[in-house]
């Protein structure tokens, strides 16, 4: 009696090694990963956005650790370091050398490095809390404006057009050139930052509330959704299990895109003298400080001119790869 035609015959049955490698490879096969996995290993693999990350965390760090990196008080002058006749430091690139490693400012002999690490302070926390203050804002009025349309919809975008048009820069010039030296327990600097932070944080959310209510209104009429709805979901449900998590990658990268422009916004009010009180180290106030004298100490104002250079190019860098990373169907 022969065999069966389907029944394997010993050289045709796979052998017990072959068995277990195709097992594995149906394991790996199968096993699943994390959305926020898969945007890691792209992230990766963006060499220019990682080295855009780094530095971004370094910078972090040094605003942290700013009175262990110092080494010195930012505030305090060195009269034996300045020339008494011309008012310039003494010796070649602004007085750099050991002690000063950047150079000292003129007039004063305040250290440079000391003055630019302690300004990194000001510009990180104007551009995080500032940005904070808008994705919050822009999150929840963005929401409420896809989800329930109408004339809710209606309200809310027209009060975006209306910020998107107004003179943010000149208002606030006004609002802190009028604000009392005491307010909310606070006093001179922290007055102003404490108004920086929410003028710029208001008249920024705008910008996020446009791309979450766009996206909300491509979200609320999906599957799943329409699935919550007839299983008797609450709005509240769907607004904050549904669509909330799928809102979170786009607002990921508009905050990483928002924090450099608020970097810029400190610095150019600083620089205007409508920032941070002197003697509080920021680096608007020292590129303010530094036009009269450019001809004769160059440095000074290269110093924290290109401090701002690399602080807004590493966020905005690691802000492209962390948009190509969530959004890989995206274009530049």
């Amino acid at each position: 009696m022969t065999a069966p035609l389907h029944e394997p015959t010993a050289e045709t049955a796979p052998s017990a090694a072959e068995e277990a490698a195709l097992a594995s490879a149906d394991a790996k096969a199968v096993q699943g990963r994390s959305l926020g996995r898969i945007a890691w290993e792209r992230l990766k693999r963006d060499k220019i956005a990682l080295s855009g990350g780094v530095v971004v965390l370094l910078l972090i760090l040094v605003a942290v650790f700013a009175p262990l990196l110092a080494g010195q008080d930012p505030d305090a002058y060195h009269e034996n370091l300045i020339d008494p006749l011309f008012g310039t430091p003494k010796g070649s690139l602004g007085g750099i050398s050991g002690d000063h490693l950047l150079g000292v400012e003129p007039v004063s002999g305040r250290d440079i490095f000391a003055r630019v690490v302690y300004g990194a302070r000001i510009s990180l926390l104007v551009g995080f809390l500032s940005a904070l203050v808008a994705v919050v804002l822009g999150t929840i009025l963005g929401v409420l404006a896809g989800f329930f349309g109408g004339w809710v919809d209606s309200a809310i975008s027209r009060v975006m057009d209306g910020l998107l048009a107004f003179p943010q820069l000149l208002f606030i010039i006004a609002l802190v050139s009028v604000m009392p030296n005491q307010m909310l327990g606070l006093t001179g600097t922290g007055v102003r930052l404490f108004v920086m932070i929410l003028v710029i944080g208001f008249f920024g959310w705008p910008y996020i509330g446009r791309v979450v209510r766009g996206q909300t209104l491509s979200l609320r009429e999906r599957e799943y959704v329409e699935a919550a709805r007839s299983l008797g979901a609450g709005r509240f449900y769907i607004l904050f299990k549904e669509l909330l998590p799928n809102l979170v990658a786009p607002i990921i990268v508009y905050t990483t895109m928002m924090i450099p422009t608020n970097i810029l916004t400190e610095a150019a009010l600083s620089f205007l003298g409508v920032g941070v009180k002197p003697p509080t180290s920021s680096w608007g106030q020292m590129l303010s400080s530094a036009i009269d004298y450019y001809d004769s100490d160059p440095m000074y104002m290269v110093v924290p001119g290109v401090a701002i250079f690399i602080t807004v190019l590493a966020f905005n860098l690691f802000g492209d790869g962390v948009r190509d990373a969530l959004d890989p169907k995206g274009s530049r």
